[in-house]
């Protein structure tokens, strides 16, 4: 597996480098990821050490809840990242990076609150609710 991948939003104004392994994707069907995406959010993450940020300025910061922010690109509102409060790491959507990544898919979060509109079709561990 590569351990470096690089990534933006829509319109280059956000790019991102990475270093070291990222983690298995987590699909998550919680109700803000449906709202920001429009479907479920499929992220890794990455230390925040192994991230070279370029465009920080043009990043609009969410917060969605007490616990965490959501990153988008303020021009093109591409959602890029991810932050809880107090973690060294920050989690980006798989569609950001450009070129394969080899990531695996590991699990599904917050299945409870999956829209009725489609299926969850594959073998993955499922959680109702969040996963520590």
């Amino acid at each position: 597996m590569r351990d470096n991948h690089e990534g933006g939003c829509l319109c280059g104004a956000v790019r991102f480098k990475t270093r070291g392994k990222l983690r298995e994707l987590i699909f998550c069907h919680c109700s803000q990821c449906r709202r920001q995406t429009g479907l479920y959010y499929a992220a890794t993450n990455v230390l925040d050490s192994d991230m070279e940020l370029e465009g920080a300025d043009q990043i609009t910061w969410y917060r969605s809840s007490g616990e965490a922010q959501r990153g988008f690109c303020r021009h093109c509102g591409s959602a890029l990242f991810w932050k809880a409060e107090g973690l060294d790491y920050t989690s980006i959507l798989a569609g950001a990076f450009e070129n394969a990544t080899e990531l695996e898919p590991g699990y599904h979060i917050f299945c409870a609150d999956k829209g009725d509109y489609y299926e969850i079709n594959d073998d993955l561990p499922r959680f109702a609710a969040g996963r520590d």
